[in-house]
């Protein structure tokens, strides 16, 4: 088989587009949550420390002048830039958290189907009735 029909033997399958799928909604709620975080949260914990915009926190390497924006000690050289950072990491929190509850809500839903019944069991004296009918049949 070609690599060709091995790719397009790959790409049909229900598997594929699921997860072309999960990643464009994952992308859209990322940002969801990436304002959340930016817009909601983070002011909210900025005006508790202080007043400031919390991602623009940071301590300049190059004697930069801590009351310039984030961007603008950036030009200057590096800095170390822990409020990007903290705020960045709770973006991933929260998302893991809701990817989390997903999964195990959908785990929880597989669970509770209900499970297929169990093959009945057959007896040696339905084997011989079996068999009997087999070569019976074979006549």
């Amino acid at each position: 088989m070609s690599m060709l029909q091995d790719f397009k033997a790959f790409a049909i399958k229900g598997n594929v587009v699921d997860l072309a799928v999960a990643v464009i909604v994952g992308g859209a709620f990322g940002k969801i949550v990436d304002s959340l975080v930016q817009d909601i949260i983070m002011p909210v914990i900025g005006k508790i420390f202080g007043g400031l915009d919390f991602s623009n926190y940071y301590v300049g390497l190059n004697h930069q002048n801590p009351q310039l924006s984030l961007l603008e000690a950036k030009k200057y050289g590096a800095v170390f830039a822990y409020g990007n950072f903290i705020t960045i990491a709770l973006n991933f929190l929260i998302l893991a958290f809701v990817i989390f509850q997903m999964v195990r809500l959908l785990s929880k839903l597989k669970r509770d189907e209900p499970a297929a019944p169990p093959a009945p069991e057959i007896t040696p004296e339905e084997i011989v009735l079996l068999r009997e009918i087999r070569d019976a049949l074979k006549k």
